[in-house]
């Protein structure tokens, strides 16, 4: 077991990483509140929905579980009302807590959720994808979207705990892992050649998996180092964005039906590098260097939606300041700044 603890100062929590956690989860939650209620999807749920609730209950808890469709529509405004209302029927209270149990849609929406009822209530995280293992679940920026964009309603809400069971991957499709390793490269990207070079060095899934662990564990360090630093999103956490301006209004072109959320943001990396490069921004040669990584995992980098349309998404993206966006560049693999734009710049 290995532990990282994210110094939030009274919002401070642990971020627990074992191999067959969700096994017995219970012994990782301790707290005051006796009730529980674990919101997952309805395809996690078949998987682990069972051993967790039968763990916080033979831990004391008294659990209830609220299941919703897999996929990201179901992170929507318009689903709250329902749910606020099982948890008031549940009798859940200010000093109960909810278990988000499952992908980055569930962690997010879960987190919404704790943050607004009752004016906020307690969260715990155990992400069963990639994507939130590596980077959603933890810094507690929670969301639900709205028709015009992605996360566009959403607070800071930081969790009690974090629970990590690399174990959890190996009943992810080819698809949802594939979709997490956009994340795993952006972190390489923004902060850390050498781990850059390493998911090059493995050359794919299957070289990469005898290390994931510690890879898991490293993308996990950079975005606590972050976030210690910049919880509020107001400066360099603004880093951890990288690709998702162009990914976001991609998602949104293709109302979140065509390609997933790290497809789109490795097309959005690239993108954004094509671009800074033609402009001086960026080193020669970035861009292509992150395409021949994002094709070894099985990432596209570019898509034949019109630019033009797409970047009309640009302008609700939630990074906008004023009247300029703050878009995340790259001097080089491993060292990332934040440029000001306005949505001409990607044009």
């Amino acid at each position: 077991m290995r532990i990282l603890h994210v110094d939030l100062g009274k919002n401070s929590y642990d971020i627990v990483f074992e191999r067959g956690a969700l096994d017995d989860v219970g012994k990782y939650i301790i707290r005051d509140g006796k009730k529980l209620c674990v919101i997952t999807d309805d395809n996690v749920g078949k998987i682990y929905g069972e051993k967790v609730v039968s763990s916080l209950e033979k831990a004391g808890y008294t659990v209830s579980v609220i299941t919703l469709p897999h996929g990201e529509k179901t992170k929507s405004f318009d689903v709250l009302p329902a749910i606020y209302s099982r948890l008031i029927k549940e009798k859940i209270t200010r000093k109960d807590a909810l278990v988000a149990l499952g992908g980055g849609v569930i962690g997010d929406l879960c987190g919404f959720v704790a943050a607004t009822y009752l004016r906020g209530i307690g969260f715990i995280q155990l992400p069963t994808s990639l994507l939130a293992q590596v980077d959603s679940s933890i810094g507690g920026k929670v969301a639900v979207d709205l028709p015009d964009g992605k996360n566009l309603v959403g607070a800071f809400w930081q969790p009690e705990k974090v629970v990590i069971d690399v174990n959890a991957l190996s009943t992810l499709s080819e698809a949802f892992f594939t979709d997490g390793m956009a994340e795993v490269i952006k972190y390489g990207c923004i902060k850390d050649k050498e781990l850059f070079d390493k998911l090059a060095e493995c050359g794919g899934k299957s070289g990469l998996l005898p290390v994931i662990d510690d890879v898991i564990y490293r993308c996990c360090d950079i975005k606590r180092e972050v976030v210690e630093r910049d919880e509020k999103d107001k400066g360099e956490r603004m880093l951890l964005n990288f690709g998702h301006t162009y990914g976001h209004a991609l998602e949104k072109y293709y109302d979140f039906e065509k390609l997933s959320h790290g497809m789109a943001v490795s097309v959005g990396m690239y993108a954004i590098c094509q671009i800074a490069e033609k402009k001086g921004l960026t080193k020669a040669g970035v861009a292509d260097k992150i395409a021949k990584v994002a094709a070894m995992y099985g990432l596209p980098t570019t898509d034949p939606a019109p630019v033009a349309e797409v970047v009309k998404g640009v302008v609700n993206d939630k990074k906008n300041l004023g009247d300029k966006l703050m878009t995340v560049l790259l001097k080089d693999i491993g060292e990332s700044y934040l440029y000001p734009t306005t949505a001409e710049f990607f044009g």
